[in-house]
């Protein structure tokens, strides 16, 4: 009965860390849909594949979400045209690189700098790199859940020089919602003002219209995405309670285990990354620094509380390929570490 309080504590605490962050990215992503004239905004995006990673991954600095967060905004650039380079390097860089997270970490860290520093730079590095690898797949789809790829078929097979359509809100799943917001695919560029205005011939709406949408919009992806959102809080809560952490901990006492063991300490407590430098920190005196910085860079892109999320967006296999880069990625840097300069 103990073990079942405490996950069910964890699994609250769990869900007050995460739903305001969903919140955020949610509204961002809605800014985007409504306010955010996608082809200006692809136009804008470097055309090198490693340049538009870069880009992709700093765009978190910016627009900080967190774990929680940056998938439906990762999703919503992908779905306006950006390309993949960009979104993985936003999904996996955004809940570390920004303003919060680096202010967060300093805190915690204050007389340790070199850990914060290799945080950031160490996921900077990361995101960027493994956004690359995907820009290799020219077409992406068969990475993509059906209904995704068939939303860029569409897109790709657009006339040209006609304005794509838009996601219609309160799809986040991509037409599993059973009662859309908005059945016209052109009528939230039109309520927008942007490309879609001057092609379809209509007046855009005014502002306070364009909000009600956006309301509209963030209340019902929330309802579909808040119940992902609880399922993954619960799998975590279960996990960090009924697996002994005493076995992992049992391993972190030299520089290669004490990676490893931080990396699988990371995937199962799936803290939010504004605070999970203070978690860290409970860990200082007895592991490796590399150990530290593997926790802190490998946690926020591993989360699985947006394990479903991500599942409505990608297939399984390239959640497994996002997911074994960064964990070897993060090994291999953080050895360094621990062998070369702590």
């Amino acid at each position: 009965m103990a073990q079942i309080n405490s996950a069910f504590t964890l699994f609250l605490s769990l869900m007050v860390e995460a739903m305001p962050f969903l919140l955020l990215g949610v509204l961002f992503s809605g800014l985007l849909q409504f306010f955010v004239n996608e082809q200006k905004l692809v136009a804008i995006l470097p055309k090198n594949a490693f340049l538009g990673a870069f880009v992709g991954s700093c765009i978190g600095f910016l627009f900080p979400v967190c774990e929680c967060g940056n998938i439906p905004v990762a999703r919503r650039l992908m779905l306006q045209g950006a390309p993949i380079s960009v979104a993985i390097g936003f999904l996996l860089a955004a809940p570390t690189i920004n303003p919060i997270v680096f202010w967060a970490t300093w805190t915690a860290f204050r007389d340790q700098p070199e850990i914060v520093f290799f945080r950031i730079g160490f996921s900077l590095v990361i995101a960027t790199t493994i956004g690359w690898v995907f820009s290799v797949q020219k077409d992406v789809r068969p990475l993509l859940q059906s209904s995704v790829a068939a939303y860029l078929t569409r897109k790709l097979d657009a006339p040209t020089g006609s304005a794509s359509p838009l996601l219609q809100p309160g799809t986040y799943f991509l037409g599993q919602s059973a009662k859309p917001l908005i059945t016209d695919p052109y009528e939230l560029q039109v309520a927008m003002g942007g490309a879609n205005t001057a092609w379809s011939g209509a007046t855009a709406k005014p502002v306070d219209y364009r909000l009600r949408l956006l309301l509209d919009n963030t209340i019902q992806e929330m309802r579909e995405l808040g119940g992902v959102l609880v399922l993954g809080s619960a799998i975590a809560a279960t996990l960090q309670v009924f697996v002994p952490r005493e076995i992992i901990l049992g391993l972190g006492q030299d520089n290669v285990t004490s990676i490893l063991a931080m990396l699988i300490l990371a995937a199962v407590v799936s803290i939010c990354s504004t605070v999970d430098s203070f978690f860290a920190l409970s860990f200082a005196s007895t592991f490796t620094s590399g150990s530290l910085i593997a926790f802190l860079v490998f946690g926020p892109m591993i989360d699985l509380k947006g394990v479903g999320l991500m599942l409505s967006v990608f297939k399984p296999r390239a959640i497994f390929y996002i997911f074994g880069l960064a964990g070897l990625l993060t090994f291999l840097f953080c050895l360094f570490v621990n062998l070369y300069i702590s």
